[in-house]
């Protein structure tokens, strides 16, 4: 018996946010005053630093559970299952749903229950729930419907991951570039074939470091509603990731009881592109190796960060062709992997 993904799909919003766009945007500091840069050179120097050149924004009438439906659908009709059949739904995001220009996200009933309702599931024993698990709650829900297959309590899953970030950036916030909108999705099962999912690690460093990405007020002192918005220490955030996301790396593949010849792609979280390039280095010179060329695909110059989206968003992309230059084939041993607030991190093993 083997757990594989046996169905991908994903939603990518057709509005696209250049970084252009952001040349008439207010930016501040956080204190709220001003910065001593044009618009122009803090998008040179935010480009030079991420990677994003553009990002993807919902429309005003979506909300995360449409496009999660919306990635779903796909990945049922990849899997080519009944959805009846389906023993969990689970959905990772961090806001729920946010109406536009919405002051309180919505979380009750579950996106998990909403997409349910979405799909026109009727069957009550085909249980819906949400994790939040920060930016890597994908990784998570596929660990757990991982767990619920081997356990015997479950055959089929749907697991998905979706944010509609645009919904809670501060205008005035450089870090708001950062941030897209999008959906991915996946179908996990109990077949008869070898591979699939080998082995994962996931860890929370909490002590001092759980306050590294959180809801805070506006940058703008004369802003006085009482919305909050995503905010980050993005400096902390660097330093803990080249620190801690490799070695979990490496406790995931040495589990694995594979090589790391054997690692053909890492699919990493789209956080940022010069952090997830240092990232992946650091994991290579743990086994005195150069990073391989080519070893980790990115989407995040054309799609920004889309928190639980990216790296099923990446899966499907390559699966289906849609990436340039990156392929997967029958037989490969890749590595997912994630980090994000909570502050959480964690890897899975699997082969294709």
């Amino acid at each position: 018996m083997a757990v594989k993904i046996t169905g991908t799909g994903s939603y990518i919003p057709s509005c696209i946010e250049k970084n252009e766009d952001f040349y008439k945007h207010e930016f501040l500091n956080a204190d709220g005053s001003s910065i001593n840069n044009s618009n122009e050179v803090i998008v040179e120097k935010f480009k030079a630093i991420t990677g994003i050149g553009e990002r993807r924004y919902v429309k005003d009438t979506y909300l995360n559970s449409d496009i999660a439906f919306f990635a779903a659908q796909k990945a049922i009709e990849n899997a080519q299952i009944n959805q009846e059949d389906l023993d969990y739904i689970i959905v990772a995001h961090n806001y729920g749903d946010v109406k536009h220009d919405a002051e309180q996200s919505d979380t009750v009933p579950s996106v998990a229950s909403r997409v349910k309702r979405l799909l026109g599931i009727k069957n009550p024993k085909s249980v819906a729930y949400d994790v939040l698990f920060g930016c890597p709650g994908w990784n998570e829900a596929v660990i757990q419907a991982n767990a619920f297959i081997k356990s015997g309590i479950a055959k089929k899953c749907l697991v998905i991951g979706a944010e509609t970030l645009s919904r809670v950036v501060d205008k005035h916030d450089r870090d708001s570039m950062i941030y897209s909108d999008g959906a991915g999705a996946v179908v996990v099962e109990e077949v008869s074939d070898e591979g699939g999912i080998i082995s994962h690690e996931s860890a929370t460093y909490a002590l001092d470091e759980s306050h590294f990405i959180y809801f805070g007020e506006t940058n703008h002192p004369d802003i006085t509603d009482k919305r909050r918005y995503i905010k980050m220490y993005g400096r902390k955030i660097y330093e803990f990731a080249l620190i801690n996301v490799p070695t979990a790396m490496k406790t995931c593949l040495d589990n694995s009881g594979y090589n790391i010849g054997d690692l053909k792609k890492i699919l990493i979280h789209q956080a940022n592109e010069k952090m997830d390039e240092a990232i992946v280095q650091r994991f290579y010179k743990l086994y005195n190796m150069k990073m391989p060329e080519g070893i980790m695909p990115m989407t995040i110059n054309k799609l920004g960060n889309s928190s639980v989206a990216t790296v099923p968003t990446l899966f499907d992309l390559i699966l289906k062709g849609e990436l340039e230059g990156h392929d997967i084939k029958e037989g490969d041993v890749i590595m997912f992997a994630s980090v994000g607030a909570g502050m959480n991190i964690n890897a899975i093993i699997y082969k294709y």
